[in-house]
């Protein structure tokens, strides 16, 4: 009989996130519809779907927005030349790049300045390794998914090289590859601590801490979000069993049949509601199960939006 549920201590939006939903609820006021938005701002179907009732148009290529219109560039980066593209078309751009990505592509566009090979740690395909890779000279950029990719690397032992790393990815989910990084290219430069999205990290290892005595996990996310799909592998590797929703409706509850504590965490771009939504599903059939909280670590941090924007909330 189920007897507790365990939320992660610090899950849900990150403040990217939420600078970025921010972004797009501002100018839904200050520009009215349709409002175009390049790639999905965040990777959740929920939060998607309701944007779009309200008239936000999601796009992937410029040429489906009309001349002179509002876009807005997603959360995961955009390479520089898409913002050249679009003001050459005179649109008024609104950028929301989480500022942890911005710092990656400062340092991607150092890098090719010195002319140093800069190998990007990621997801082939992903926006924000898409975009990061527009920052760097082409003939130096080198991507990287697993060690069979780092043994492929046809560079110099004896000259500097550069690694950067896709910010939904942890240190914990790329020491290995740089560490043989290391091993091959001693003169490899790697980037602070710092330097590591903290938002990721924090909820890999607030998973960690449920499966020391949790007997079920479930992340809520949705199957394109990385960071969500990491959450879920995190728990698998400490050898609890794991499953992913999107939705609270997706979850099935003979799942819970011999287990006592079920452990819940979400992705970085996952709205609470949906949370709540599979504790109250959960507890409907399980009534005196107790749930568990601690403060999440990351109170408190914001960061802000752009100028325009801030200027027009404090009118509002």
């Amino acid at each position: 009989m189920l007897q507790e549920i365990h939320l992660a201590h610090t899950q849900g939006f990150c403040a990217g996130v939420s600078s970025a939903i921010d972004i797009v609820e501002l100018c839904l006021k200050k520009y009215g519809t349709p409002l175009y938005v390049r790639h999905a701002i965040v990777h959740n179907t929920s939060i998607i779907k309701d944007f779009e009732t309200r008239g936000v148009v999601f796009i992937e290529e410029l040429k489906d927005v009309p001349d002179d219109r509002v876009v807005i560039f997603s959360a995961h980066g955009t390479a520089p030349d898409v913002f050249e593209k679009a003001k050459l078309r005179g649109l008024h751009i609104i950028d929301a790049t989480c500022p942890l990505v911005t710092k990656v592509h400062r340092q991607a566009r150092r890098y090719s300045q010195r002319m140093i090979p800069t190998i990007l740690i990621g997801h082939r395909g992903h926006q924000e390794l898409i975009g990061t890779s527009g920052y760097v000279d082409q003939d130096l950029l080198y991507v990287v998914e697993d060690l069979n990719d780092v043994e492929g690397l046809e560079l110099s032992e004896d000259q500097e090289i550069a690694v950067l790393t896709q910010t939904t990815l942890s240190v914990t989910d790329t020491s290995h590859l740089i560490g043989r990084l290391k091993e091959r290219f001693p003169k490899l430069i790697t980037g602070s601590k710092e330097d590591i999205c903290y938002a990721t990290q924090n909820r890999q290892d607030a998973v960690k801490e449920l499966t020391t005595f949790c007997d079920l996990i479930v992340i809520c996310g949705s199957p394109d979000s990385s960071n969500s799909n990491r959450l879920r592998e995190t728990a698998e590797a400490e050898g609890v069993e794991s499953h992913i929703i999107d939705l609270a409706d997706e979850f099935d509850l003979s799942l819970l049949k011999g287990k006592k504590i079920l452990g819940v965490s979400s992705g970085a771009s996952v709205p609470a509601f949906i949370v709540d939504e599979l504790v109250r599903k959960v507890q409907h059939i399980y009534p005196k199960a107790k749930v568990v909280q601690k403060e999440s670590i990351e109170k408190g941090i914001e960061f802000p939006l752009p100028e325009e924007l801030e200027t027009f909330k404090s009118t509002i």
